[in-house]
């Protein structure tokens, strides 16, 4: 991957792609490659542009970008990062399963997008705080025993690592969780990307469902 991160963007809306294309193009390491108004186009248009991170509506037309997200991610496509309004849980829990790296606001603000849109491009997913208890809350619901034995690769784990995904798993982001725990954000970098190795987890998004279901988290926990 070069260093200008190459993004389409997929909405049914002209005008929400539009308003990202502006709040990206002005980028010097951001390049937006392509667009498209529905799921179907999106895989066309990934195919043949071979984007880094497609930003992806959940409802439109002729395929959602839910089923649109499951083809990219299968073919690797580049690294989906869903867009939504929250309005339906359900679309957001598919969405997670069908292999998406991020969650995004609609309404997030133009520094949201671009570290959405950065993070996604190394490989590293975003969660906002706000998705991060609306996984725990649905997990909550699930039929979980919390006396179980700890999964054994968490023994792989040094102190520092273990901290740092219980902090990530909360939703922080890596300035957040140096600041939590007084070290540089390089270091954090280094830790979350040793966590994810150690655990064989994709990104954040595994990070949060990992951490749940080992019981370092619980649904209660902001």
């Amino acid at each position: 991957m070069s260093d200008v991160l190459r993004v389409l963007l997929v909405d049914d809306h002209a005008m929400v792609r539009s308003g990202f294309a502006m709040v990206l193009s002005v980028e010097d390491d951001i390049e937006v490659v392509g667009e498209a108004a529905d799921g179907l186009a999106a895989i066309e248009q990934a195919r043949a542009t071979r984007p880094d991170v497609v930003l992806m509506d959940v409802q439109m037309p002729r395929m959602d970008g839910i089923e649109a997200t499951r083809h990219l991610v299968a073919d690797d496509l580049g690294h989906v990062v869903i867009v939504t309004t929250f309005d339906r849980d359900d679309y957001l829990f598919d969405a997670l399963q069908a292999g998406a790296s991020g969650f995004l606001l609609k309404n997030a603000g133009p520094e949201q997008l671009l570290d959405a849109v950065r993070a996604a491009g190394r490989g590293h997913a975003l969660l906002a705080p706000e998705v991060t208890r609306r996984v725990i809350g649905r997990m909550a619901g699930e039929d979980v025993t919390t006396d179980r034995p700890e999964p054994a690769e968490l023994a792989h784990l040094t102190a520092r690592e273990r901290e740092v995904l219980v902090l990530l798993a909360r939703g922080l982001s890596n300035g957040e969780i140096a600041a939590e725990l007084v070290l540089g954000e390089a270091t954090v970098k280094t830790h979350v990307s040793n966590v994810l190795a150690k655990l064989h987890l994709r990104d954040r998004v595994q990070a949060v469902i990992y951490a749940y279901e080992a019981g370092l988290i619980l649904p209660t926990e902001d």
